[in-house]
């Protein structure tokens, strides 16, 4: 038996890090997917392969541990966390395959997460529904990274483009926003954990001038909800400038993110801004009409994708 399973990478408009903090979020699911497949070992061994990063490694669920063949670790965790919680540690083989990049701020460990989980349950034959998958991968999520927002993997699970209450009440968008946007993203990628931990240090420290920071990166996403409703992209850009002007604040941003933030506004995108924990990673740029241009004036130092909002969320089938 094989089982296969995909979920869509994400990008966040508004609320990372402040989401943490209870306060609303927008994010929505991009066509960029992580896609695993399992079956049974033909030896007594768990393998994992990642070939398109040119990772392999004997797994030890049971330890949650690892030997490792070749590559770097990183999203291995998350495999051997969701394998610890929903697998009878029997020998198998999982392949991922992606075209999101890791650590590039796109929620590629909630992407892993859920097609990982929705893979096992059906090999294992565990029924499940969104709301169960949603909330068994963010508690992988937490375990790996300590804090951890629910946000990739609702969206990783659902798909489309969702807004988070700050009583965590989850609204679908109905309207068709899907304007064009450009990622760019650097080659030092961004570790999720040691950013959510590093704003928690700074916000502890100095709790009378983050505290409001927060707060008003929730009022800033609660303006962006009634922008999106309206379709009103350039009040949608404006609003994405203030919030990487927060992001700064709390310490996320780095010089090659800034880079990439205005040159994609020299460019022509009406807004741009860090997208996902920062020191690293990625930015995203609205650009209606530029899009071309704002690729063009990224990748002169940076890597870049196209992508746009989908509504399909995870996907997974059992082959006998």
């Amino acid at each position: 038996m094989i089982a296969k399973a995909s979920a869509p990478a994400k990008t966040i408009l508004f609320g990372e890090h402040s989401v943490v903090y209870d306060e609303p979020a927008i994010a929505g699911a991009v066509n960029k997917r992580a896609y695993i497949t399992i079956k049974e070992s033909k030896s007594d061994k768990s393998i994992f392969r990642a070939p398109d990063i040119g990772f392999e490694a004997e797994l030890l669920s049971k330890q949650k541990k690892y030997i490792l063949t070749k590559g770097k670790p990183g999203i291995i965790r998350y495999i051997l966390e969701s394998l610890y919680r929903a697998h009878d540690h029997s020998p198998i083989d999982i392949t991922l395959s992606s075209n999101v990049p890791i650590g590039s701020g796109l929620g590629s460990s909630a992407a892993v997460t859920v097609a990982t989980l929705a893979a096992l349950y059906r090999y294992h034959n565990i029924r499940f529904n969104k709301k169960s998958l949603a909330h068994d991968a963010h508690m992988v999520e937490q375990a790996v990274q300590g804090v951890a927002s629910p946000l990739d993997t609702l969206v990783s699970t659902y798909g489309g483009l969702v807004y988070l209450s700050r009583n965590k009440k989850v609204e679908h968008f109905k309207v068709n926003f899907n304007a064009p946007l450009v990622v760019g993203f650097t080659t030092k990628h961004g570790n999720t954990g040691k950013m959510v931990k590093d704003v928690k240090n700074l916000k502890n420290r100095n709790p009378k001038i983050i505290n409001p920071v927060i707060t008003a990166m929730g009022n800033l996403t609660n303006y962006a909800k009634q922008a999106i409703l309206k379709k009103d992209y350039n009040k949608v850009g404006e609003l994405m400038n203030i919030n990487h002007g927060f992001l700064d604040v709390i310490g996320v941003n780095t010089l090659e993110l800034s880079r990439m933030v205005y040159n994609a506004r020299e460019a022509g995108a009406i807004g741009s801004k860090t997208t996902g924990a920062g020191g690293g990673g990625s930015i995203i740029a609205l650009c209606p009409g530029k899009v071309d241009e704002v690729a063009n004036a990224i990748a002169r130092d940076d890597s870049i994708l196209k992508v746009r909002f989908t509504r399909r969320g995870v996907s997974s089938r059992v082959y006998k």
